[in-house]
């Protein structure tokens, strides 16, 4: 059943319920028993029914006048979203900002277990980035299938992207984080999941401009 319900979810739904993740893991911390659909509300400023429909999802119900336990509905959201299993993944492109992501701990609490990083660069080939280890691209394929990895993360320049993401489609993974602006090509059956700092940049400064805020001198 959960997994027909996680099928069809909106994807705007399931980009919300990491927030409420983020509130209720605060709450428990506070050792806040409960919760409503209300107050978490007021403190995201989402509509409450909205709220109530999108944790509909979770196959999780909330009692009358008293709302949600929270380290219950901690736990749901977690295994719903995936957090609570380990996903194998790895880095290609180990340089500034695949270094900063392989350095990133906090990321094995959602449940990625990043294993290596790949390059190109003979300066990062055959060492060490923060505890894991660097090989070459060449390799990736014959690495990726002994280690079990499911997941690739893109950081190289845009000029290689699609490269790359080739290479780690043939390697086997079933989705890959692009943090490139390129809009890489994938067959059928391997999720892309595009986060592109310098698109949301463009969207930041834009908005900054709507709001009055003119163009910052350089």
């Amino acid at each position: 059943m959960m997994e027909n319900s996680q099928d069809m979810i909106p994807e705007p739904a399931l980009r919300r319920l990491p927030w409420y993740l983020a509130y209720v893991s605060l709450l428990r911390e506070r050792r806040v028993e409960y919760v409503s659909s209300t107050q978490i509300s007021r403190e995201l400023k989402v509509d409450a029914s909205q709220i109530a429909k999108d944790l509909s999802f979770l196959d999780i119900k909330g009692k009358t006048r008293i709302g949600y336990e929270v380290i219950l509905l901690e736990h749901k959201l977690e295994e719903f979203l995936g957090f609570r299993r380990e996903h194998r993944a790895v880095i290609v492109g180990a340089g500034s900002l695949g270094g900063a992501l392989m350095q990133d701990s906090g990321l094995t609490r959602y449940g990625l277990d990043i294993v290596a990083g790949f390059d190109v660069d003979p300066a990062l080939v055959g060492a060490t980035r923060h505890g894991l280890p660097v090989f070459h691209v060449d390799t990736l394929a014959e690495r990726c299938k002994a280690m079990k990895v499911g997941i690739g993360i893109l950081t190289v320049p845009v000029e290689y992207a699609q490269d790359a993401a080739d290479r780690l489609i043939e390697a086997g993974v079933r989705a890959i984080w692009n943090f490139t602006p390129y809009r890489i090509c994938a067959p059928e059956g391997v999720v892309i999941s595009n986060t592109s700092i310098y698109a949301h940049l463009a969207v930041m400064y834009n908005r900054m401009e709507d709001k009055g805020g003119g163009k910052a001198d350089r």
